[in-house]
């Protein structure tokens, strides 16, 4: 076990990291708060108050962010909320706007993105040959006859021609969707089809760990499946394979230059369809608009991680996942982000590290899990890299245990701010974090993002503090969706977030609001394990148990079973030379008992080979759990949607229970 012990939510105890008075006077926060002042002749001395402000004077808080980012737009802006109930909030009528406008605002010959692959190529694009590409790109759109609301995919891992083609796509107005090539051809045709796409942008293949994968069989698969497909643009990654005569050519569109145009759309006109996990259904399509993505993305890249020209912005993730789409929002704060295509781990666990000390990272973005493991790898950063830029590490995707902030402080650099964030593809932006002038403890998230009103609800639907409840935003957020692909009625995003609460978003998360206000997320609420009446967030369990060194990946479920019965297992990987004996066992229930709960010691602990995932890394409990209760896998999950299905097949051998445990283990 770690030497440090955990700290309960709310406990008194000093930051972990505090800002420094100079670095909070020269932060964008600071000049924001300083240009609220002179409009509302108040002052904002801490984040608390600003916060505060933000929530209680929502509508004026959005428009002091619109004009403090100089945000360009046509028509008439007169309210700033119309309507203000949720599901139907109305933003900035009247307005017409553009994301990729924004986004290449700035020009020069300074970089604007640096793509990375594998194995270390890497090629920088300037602002100005970023500009020229797009209108390339839109050009070609144009006369194949892409208009506004038409729909065009990409089957791309997360390079440069994936930010160009969906900025080229936005410019005219158009929606985005991609999926990485790690998804076969149905996994990506439960996504796409459901949009009836005109136009498809596809790799050849790409790299992961070490070895290549050509995906032209499964990009003419996904043709196959996509009957409204009009063109094909063929982007050569491995550059290994045969073009297709039928397919255009992407270096041949690039060559021919055109005007940089843009059409400026309605506040809430869609401009991207993001994806729930699929792991309980068919992916929802979630639609996001223009504006409330322009607005929100200013707000946290600005605002709360400080980015502005000359930073440079590393976040891990691929175009599965709505990092990517944070990611390329830099753009719009002047920022150069850095993409990655390929492995975290190869050649080894210091990728991450090795990719934000050359390429002098001012923001780092990581998960929960390649800290973890950084740490078990006995890891160095501080000490074997010049990491001299970085000023804050982000983290999201999951809970960041204690253990790691700790981690982070001791062998990264203790002058690192870590910002773990919590939110969702849901909204494309964040509930909770951080921000240069909010303190961090261990464990915990500093505070609500502004602008977001973010409660914790008991089940009678009242706010707690200090105490477990239903993470809630009782006033609408400008990212909010604008509808569900395919939910003509509203019924199914009204019944995704608002059948619990009336006109009260309700996410799903357990969290906890501490007395000063920090927030420490608990897991989901449909995973939650309720023992005796008293209910523990998967989260807590985790904390605990990935600390230990003979642990690589724990999984809990609480599974009600026919017989009225309920079963709590701990499955666990173990590390090599690991063994799950009485000994272990015993020391794992102890340090639960003492760290997490005492109602919440399992009723057995597993080992399994595996722990699945979904493709953004989300521990899959509760397909684990209905296939445990006897669900057909088949039917509750498609094998696309997790990183490896036959590790959540194993699961199907504990149906039943304890008894089943006992006699398949």
């Amino acid at each position: 076990m770690s030497s440090s012990t955990p700290v309960g939510p709310g406990r008194a105890r000093d930051p972990i990291w505090s800002p420094r008075p100079v670095d909070v006077d020269q932060s964008r926060i600071t000049q924001f708060s300083e240009f609220l002042s002179s409009r509302t002749g108040s002052t904002y001395p801490d984040y608390g108050d600003l916060w505060r402000y933000s929530v209680d004077h929502i509508g004026e808080f959005w428009a002091a962010v619109w004009d403090f980012f100089d945000i360009v737009f046509e028509g008439e802006r007169g309210l700033s909320l119309g309507a203000s109930e949720m599901p139907g909030a109305e933003w900035f009528p009247g307005t017409r706007l553009n994301y990729a406008e924004h986004a290449l605002r700035h020009a020069g010959a300074g970089p604007a993105i640096v793509a990375i692959s594998e194995n270390g190529s890497t090629e920088t694009t300037s602002w100005d040959e970023l500009r020229l590409q797009v209108a390339s790109v839109a050009r070609w759109l144009r006369d194949h006859g892409v208009q506004q609301g038409d729909r065009v995919v990409g089957y791309l891992p997360n390079g440069q021609p994936a930010v160009v083609a969906f900025l080229a796509t936005a410019s005219l107005g158009a929606l985005w969707s991609t999926c990485g090539q790690d998804y076969g051809a149905a996994g990506a045709a439960a996504r796409f089809a459901q949009l009836a796409p005109v136009v498809l942008f596809a790799a050849d293949g790409y790299t992961w760990n070490g070895e290549t994968h050509d995906r032209s069989d499964e990009t003419a698969a996904l043709r196959e499946l996509l009957p409204t497909l009009e063109a094909t643009v063929h982007v050569p990654v491995l550059g290994t394979s045969e073009v297709p005569t039928d397919s255009h050519q992407w270096d041949t569109i690039l060559s021919e230059e055109a005007p940089l145009e843009f059409t400026r759309v309605a506040f809430d006109a869609p401009l991207w369809v993001l994806y729930s996990s699929g792991t309980t259904g068919v992916p929802k399509g979630i639609v996001h608009g223009h504006g409330g993505v322009v607005l929100d993305h200013h707000k946290l890249l600005g605002l709360h991680h400080d980015l502005g020209p000359g930073d440079r912005f590393f976040w891990y993730t691929t175009t599965n996942w709505m990092m990517w789409n944070m990611v390329v929002s830099g753009l719009m704060v002047g920022a150069t982000i850095v993409l990655y295509d390929g492995s975290p781990a190869h050649p080894g666990p210091q990728r991450l590290w090795d990719i934000a000390a050359d390429h002098d990272v001012a923001v780092l973005g990581v998960s929960p899990g390649y800290l973890l493991g950084c740490a078990k790898a006995g890891l160095e950063p501080g000490r074997d890299r010049d990491l001299s830029t970085l000023r804050m590490l982000g983290s999201t995707g999951a809970p960041l245990p204690e253990a790691s902030y700790l981690w982070v402080r001791d062998h990264v650099r203790a002058d690192v701010q870590v910002a773990s964030v919590s939110g969702g593809t849901d909204v494309v932006s964040g509930f909770a974090g951080s921000a240069p002038n909010t303190p961090v403890w261990a464990g915990e998230l500093s505070a609500p993002l502004l602008g977001v009103a973010m409660e914790a609800w008991d089940g009678r639907g009242e706010s707690v503090v200090g105490e477990v409840g239903e993470l809630v935003v009782t006033k609408p957020m400008p990212s909010m969706p604008v509808f569900f692909w395919s939910d003509p009625d509203g019924s199914r995003y009204h019944d995704a977030y608002f059948d619990t609460f009336a006109g009260v978003w309700r996410h799903g998360d357990w969290v906890t609001v501490t007395e000063r206000g920090s927030v420490t997320i608990s897991g989901r609420s449909d995973a939650t394990l309720n023992r005796q009446g008293v209910r523990l967030g998967s989260a807590d369990i985790y904390q605990v148990v990935e600390d230990m060194p003979e642990i690589d990946d724990a999984m809990v479920i609480g599974s009600e079973l026919d017989d009225g019965g309920y079963w709590m297992p701990l499955f666990v990987v173990l590390a090599d030379g690991a063994e799950l004996d009485d000994d272990l066992r015993g020391r794992i229930n102890g340090a639960i008992r003492t760290h997490a709960s005492p109602r919440h010691v399992p009723d057995d602990i597993i080992q399994v080979p595996a722990i699945p995932r979904t493709r953004t890394g989300k521990k899959v409990e509760i397909p684990v759990k209905r296939i445990v209760q006897g669900a057909d896998l088949n039917r509750i999950v498609g094998s696309d949607t997790v990183d490896d299905v036959e590790a959540l097949r194993y699961f199907a051998r504990f149906r039943g229970g304890a008894k089943s445990a006992a006699d398949r283990r």
